[in-house]
This record gives C-alpha cells, sequence and structure tokens, in this order.
C-alpha cells in the first residue's frame, strides 16, 4: 500500500495536473504594411498563415493611418512598430501597437515623430528598450526609447548625415534602412545616396549613437546600398545595392565589414540603373534570396557556402507580380511571400528546402500597395 500511494503522489498525481492544465498551439501570424495613402483605407492587415500548406485567413486591419510602409516586431511579439507617413510632404511618424495574439487585434499605443521626413524602416533591439528608423528623404535615422508598455518615446537622437556620391540620385544622403549587429553592440545604416554603410557604437546615455571606431564601410561609386541581412552564424553579412543591382558579402567582426564578393542580382538594365529592392537569408542559413523591380520583377535564390560565406546562384524566379519591393520567409523556412507594390497582391511560394527552389502556391489580392511583411508564431491557448 505504501508503495502504491508513493507512485500515486510521485507520478499519477503530476500527470493528472498536467492533464488539467490548458492546451497551447502555435498559431502563425502575417503582418502587412502598405502604402494605403489616406486614412480610409486599410494601412495594416493581419492574416492567419499555415506554414504546412501556405494558407491565409484575414482577421483583422487597421484604418486611422497613412501609408505604415514599413514594419517590424518586438523580439517577444507583443509590440508591433510601424514606419507611418511615409512619402507624405514635411510629415514623418513611427507608430506603436500592442499585438492580442489570441484575437489576432492590434491595439494603437502612440507615435511620435521619426526626425525627419519619409521613414523607411523601423528595426527594435531585442531588449525592447530601443527603436530605430531610417528617414529616406531627409538623410537621416534617429533612435527612440521604449517604454515598458510597448509605447515609443521622444527620439533621444537624430543625425542628420551631410553626404552625397556621384550618381544623379545621390545629391544628398538618403539612408534607406537600419539593424543591429548580432551582439547589438553596433548600429548600420545603408545610405543609398551616400554610398556608404554607417556604423555608430551603442553607448549608455542620451546620445546613445556614436561613430564607431570605422564609422563607415564604403561600397562602390553609384551602388546605391539599400538593405542588409546577418548570416545567423554572426559572421557573414549581405548587402544588396539598389542602384547597381549587385548583392555583396561581407566578412563582419567587431562592427567593420570587409567586402569579399559581389554577385548580380539582375539581367536587365533601365537608364535609372538597377532597381533591386530585397534581401533575406533562410532560417537554416543555407540560402539566400534577393528581389529584383522594374522590368524584370524577380526572386533569384543562391546557395551561401557555409565556410566561407560566399554567394552561388541557384535559380532566378519570376514573382509573380508587379514591383516585388518586399518579401519575407516564414519562420519554418517552407514559404516565401513576396508583395507586389505596383500590382496590389503578394504572391506566396513554396520553398523546396534541399534546392531553394521555389514554386507559387497562391495568391493574396486586392491588398493596396503592399510593402512590407512579417510573420510570427505564437503560442496561444485555443
Amino acid at each position: 500500500m505504501h508503495r502504491f500511494h508513493y507512485f500515486f503522489r510521485v507520478v499519477i498525481l503530476p500527470l493528472l495536473c498536467l492533464a488539467c492544465l490548458p492546451a497551447t498551439a502555435q498559431q502563425y501570424y502575417l503582418f502587412i504594411g502598405s502604402y494605403n495613402k489616406n486614412k480610409g483605407q486599410e494601412g495594416i492587415y493581419v492574416y492567419t498563415f499555415n506554414p504546412a500548406t501556405g494558407a491565409t485567413k484575414k482577421v483583422y486591419a487597421i484604418t486611422d493611418v497613412i501609408n505604415p510602409s514599413y514594419l517590424n516586431l518586438s523580439a517577444s511579439g507583443q509590440f508591433l512598430y510601424a514606419a507611418t507617413e511615409s512619402r507624405i510632404p514635411n510629415g514623418g511618424t513611427v507608430s506603436s501597437y500592442a499585438f492580442d495574439s489570441v484575437k489576432g487585434a492590434l491595439r494603437f499605443l502612440n507615435s511620435q515623430s521619426s526626425g525627419g521626413e519619409n521613414p523607411v524602416y523601423v528595426m527594435p533591439n531585442s531588449a525592447n528598450t530601443w527603436l530605430a528608423n531610417a528617414n529616406y528623404t531627409a538623410g537621416s535615422l534617429s533612435i527612440h526609447p521604449l517604454l515598458p508598455d510597448g509605447s515609443i518615446g521622444l527620439p533621444g537622437q537624430t543625425l542628420h548625415i551631410e553626404a552625397k556620391s556621384i550618381g544623379p540620385r545621390q545629391n544628398q544622403s538618403h539612408v534607406h534602412s537600419v539593424g543591429f549587429s548580432p551582439d547589438e553592440k553596433y548600429l548600420y545604416a545603408p545610405d543609398l545616396g551616400a554610398d556608404k554603410i554607417w556604423w555608430y557604437q551603442l553607448t549608455p546615455g542620451t546620445e546613445p549613437l556614436q561613430p564607431a571606431s570605422r564609422p563607415f564601410t564604403r561600397t562602390a561609386p553609384n551602388s546605391g546600398p539599400r538593405h542588409f541581412a546577418f548570416h545567423p552564424n554572426g559572421r557573414f553579412g549581405y548587402c544588396i545595392e539598389e542602384i547597381s543591382g549587385n548583392v555583396v558579402a561581407y566578412r563582419y567582426k567587431n562592427g567593420a565589414l570587409d567586402s569579399m564578393q559581389t554577385i548580380a542580382a539582375h539581367f536587365v538594365k533601365d537608364e535609372d540603373g538597377y532597381d533591386a529592392a530585397d534581401i533575406h537569408i533562410t532560417p537554416d542559413g543555407r540560402y539566400l534570396y534577393s528581389s529584383t523591380r522594374g522590368d524584370e520583377n524577380i526572386i533569384i535564390c543562391y546557395a551561401i557556402d557555409a565556410r566561407n560565406g560566399r554567394l552561388t546562384q541557384r535559380s532566378v524566379t519570376p514573382s509573380g507580380g508587379n514591383h516585388p519591393r518586399n518579401f519575407v520567409i516564414d519562420p519554418t523556412g517552407n514559404y516565401l511571400l513576396v508583395a507586389h507594390q505596383m500590382s496590389n497582391d503578394i504572391v506566396i511560394f513554396k520553398r523546396n528546402a534541399k534546392t531553394g527552389a521555389l514554386q507559387q502556391t497562391g495568391k493574396l489580392e486586392q491588398i493596396t500597395a503592399p510593402s512590407c511583411l512579417k510573420i510570427r508564431a505564437y503560442n496561444v491557448q485555443p
């Protein structure tokens, strides 16, 4: 009898308690930003996403926001941040929302000045204590403190960059994105107008951004660096250059980049140069993808050499729409979704994990000028 009581108390009872706990399931959500042009149209969309089938379902949308052109999520997924009032003359804000992962709903928290005209990129750090943003038209970047409730504080620091390069679109700085280094000791900022990737060291204090010991990485003249992606191993980085239409591979160490390869992301050149757009790496680090707009509208897949980070082109796939400004790879690596700003749709591709090849399986239509996609998994109680 004693043994039975012991077995019941140590083995059976804990199992019964576990059985009484609420079950949880993983729910994936797709967030869509857009150039909706006015507050009467939906600007931020929320869809459920099935990473096994690629199926989507609209569950929420926000109006009363203008041109939420770029989105990013906090590391916890609890908060969504948006570059808002993009392409509004003399305007520019960054906005915060709380996300309810059970209902799939967003709740507006607040907005602050972006510190310059035409914000095009936002990025929170992993601790959700800072939010950085890039202002394309103003040629500036800002960093804002984030409050515990997810809302955005007043700009802690705004840096106006006085720089230019040789091309017709490069008579001033045009900061196109910002991001944190893998160890988050540095902030980087690709500048399309200056042909530089700026580097700032993050320091304590009211002005946290200070020039790094190597304050910039110089890119080729008239190349137009746009977006940047770090490899999951933190040793390699890749920049897509809008004007040259190239992807440049770098070795990275302690806030410094050293280029090691330049490879084309294009085939057709127009009179204004190429129109390369976005760049992302698969979660397993094996493949890199780029998008190019203009007359091409393509997605290129490159294999990444795990030993040295060099790229080898594997496939070229029509994007399935007009102007693939942005795309996203879901966290499982099963699907790649492409936002077409000019054809008002999002094309869904199934990925071959072994070869990187893409096959179109679906399309979301009648979404006004989609410009940014994010996908995240949440643990929810059914």
